[in-house]
């Protein structure tokens, strides 16, 4: 019984799918092959309004009503022939000809060819009676001297009120069907009365989509529509109706298709465009959605069959579960007991750890002011003598204010006094700047000047310079980098430092010093050369190393540049040694630039003023 159910289920599930989808299906044909419809309605309606007017403007031709006037005039047929030949071929037109009253034709287009209409009485024609009445008459039908389908327009030439004769145009419909070919579906035109004379398949042509009664067929044949067409019925039944003008049909011919037919009327041609799809595609998207949604019911089947059997097996290691979960959590107590001493050992050794790096932080800060204080070691005999001599020139110049107080020269006391002073601001700044130089720093970033830094390294070393020629020029215009100033001053005055002492001794000592933007333009270096012996190539991959020093024994601990690399790491920056092509070593330093701001702006620009 539950087979029986789930079969019974299954099969509504499939119907109600393959009704859906085929809806749907249907839905998107009919909205594509309606506006493909309403393309070739447009093409077709546009081919018949572009020779609409041409009978119209022919009827008013002189040369045509002259011509009726007098009939029996041979110059003015000839005349007449030969201009309705020529418009026939500007206008692309299958025929052009005028008929007088009675419907003989008198002058036509084709009067050279082997089947003239000249000569000719079409009076039968509806086409001709419609243009006698006044009327612009329209008419489908196949010629009956040239057997050709065509469209024909007349209209009537009038003189004085009168109505002299009608002129016509013939247009071949052929082409358009021809342009058709291409079309993914069927088409097909229609007369008023159901007759097929335009269609992309050519067994259709000139067969009906209904019956036709004994008096329309007796009425197209006294006007010679379709010559001598046996007008056969298309086996047609209609299947189900689509909604206005849509209807899904079957055609019975041959093997016999579906389709999905829809028309649309050309009101003043007075025919019907049909357009039939094929409903292989839709067939085929019911199929594949069957295929689809029986594939799921599948595997929804064989899902609850598993699941079934997996409740099953379940059960039975019901039992085997509670014993295996009683072990668990034995093991897992143990695991966890284990897991938390590992974990207090690892909190430990990661404080641990956290200790050693603090440790080893505080160690390269206190190396690095070790290695400031060492320069300053290194620069105490010139800061004596910088700071001795102004002590000397402040003793005399108190003993010659003092002498000079006595004689009452107070004017030269004053000025004793004020170069005492001056004096002792030199010493003050000089004592300033050692005490900047050698305090430590957290290693915290501003924008930093590029001139002034170098400026007061060079003055630092003011008195290790001596002989020394330092070539040295101020960048036009102010540049600035990010970086902690005491320490790139630590970084300039060891590298300047290391400079001097490489002249140290050779006949013209000199050492350069340039300032420029990188060539990304988001850096600054510069680049301090000397003009010494260089660095042996064998010892440039060594010379950031630890303890490493090319100096002799005794005069460094080669700890310089190490810590110079490392304090430009720091601050984001670069530093690299080579030789110089001209002889020398060259270091240069690149550190991140910044904009300037608008008072350095504004004091550079201040600072150029007046030296212009």
């Amino acid at each position: 019984m539950l087979k029986m159910l789930v079969l019974f289920v299954a099969a509504l599930a499939l119907w109600q799918v393959g009704s859906w989808k085929r809806e749907a299906a249907l839905d998107s044909l009919q909205e594509s092959s309606r506006q493909e419809l309403r393309r070739y309605v447009l093409h077709l309606q546009g081919q018949l309004e572009k020779y609409e007017f041409l009978p119209v403007v022919l009827a008013s031709n002189k040369r045509l009503v002259h011509l009726l006037l007098n009939p029996g005039d041979r110059e003015r047929i000839e005349a007449l022939n030969l201009y309705l030949e020529t418009l026939n071929k500007l206008t692309g037109t299958s025929d052009t000809y005028l008929m007088d009253a009675e419907g003989l034709t008198i002058a036509a287009s084709n009067w050279a060819t082997e089947r003239p209409f000249v000569g000719r009485n079409f009076s039968y024609r509806p086409y001709f009676q419609e243009a006698m009445k006044g009327h612009l008459g329209r008419y489908f039908a196949l010629g009956t001297t040239s057997n050709k389908r065509g469209y024909y327009f007349a209209y009537p030439v009038r003189w004085e009120q009168k109505i002299l004769g009608a002129v016509v145009i013939k247009i071949n419909m052929a082409p358009i069907e021809e342009s058709w070919k291409d079309a993914q579906n069927e088409l097909l035109v229609t007369d008023p009365d159901g007759v097929v004379f335009i269609t992309t398949n050519k067994g259709w042509r000139y067969k009906t989509l209904n019956r036709l009664q004994p008096e329309v067929l007796e009425r197209i044949r006294e006007s010679r529509r379709y010559g001598d067409e046996t007008l056969e019925t298309l086996p047609v039944a209609r299947r189900e109706s689509r909604g206005r003008n849509a209807h899904v049909v079957r055609i019975d011919e041959g093997r016999g298709y579906d389709y999905l037919e829809q028309e649309e009327s050309m009101p003043h041609a007075g025919w019907h465009v049909h357009i039939l799809a094929r409903l292989d595609q839709v067939n085929s998207e019911v199929l594949n959605a069957l295929v689809f949604a029986a594939l799921l019911l599948l595997a929804i089947f064989l899902l609850a069959m598993f699941w079934m059997q997996r409740r099953d097996r379940l059960r039975e290691n019901a039992i085997f579960e509670r014993k295996a979960k009683e072990m668990l959590e034995i093991r897992v107590r143990e695991q966890t007991r284990d897991i938390t001493e590992a974990n207090i050992r690892l909190t430990r050794e990661i404080e641990q750890h956290r200790r050693t790096e603090s440790e080893l932080q505080q160690t390269q800060n206190e190396l690095i002011q070790s290695a400031k204080l060492a320069l300053i070691g290194q620069m105490s005999t010139g800061i004596s003598h910088e700071l001795n001599q102004p002590l000397a020139a402040i003793r005399s110049y108190a003993d010659n204010a003092l002498t000079l107080y006595r004689r009452d020269r107070h004017k030269e006391v004053e000025w004793n006094l004020a170069q005492i002073s001056e004096l002792t601001e030199r010493m003050a700044q000089i004592s300033t700047q050692l005490k900047m130089f050698a305090r430590k720093t957290a290693g915290k970033k501003s924008r930093v000047s590029v001139t002034e830094v170098i400026e007061d390294s060079l003055r630092l070393l003011s008195s290790r310079i001596k002989a020394t020629r330092i070539i040295w020029k101020p960048p036009e215009r102010p540049l600035h980098v990010f970086a902690n100033m005491v320490q790139m001053e630590q970084v300039l005055v060891n590298l300047i430092g290391n400079a001097i002492e490489a002249v140290d001794g050779s006949p013209n000592p000199i050492v350069s010093i340039e300032v420029k933007t990188g060539s990304d333009g988001k850096t600054v270096c510069i680049a301090i050369r000397d003009n010494g012996e260089g660095i042996p190539d064998d010892l440039l991959e060594r010379i950031f190393d630890p303890f490493f020093t090319t100096k002799e024994k005794g005069k460094g601990l080669g700890l310089g540049l190490s810590i110079s690399m490392r304090i430009v790491d720091a601050m984001d920056g670069r530093l690299t040694a080579q030789n110089h092509p001209g002889g020398g070593a060259l270091f240069t330093l690149a550190l991140p630039a910044t904009a300037p701001s608008e008072a350095s702006i504004k004091l550079a620009a201040h600072t150029y003023s007046e030296a212009t």
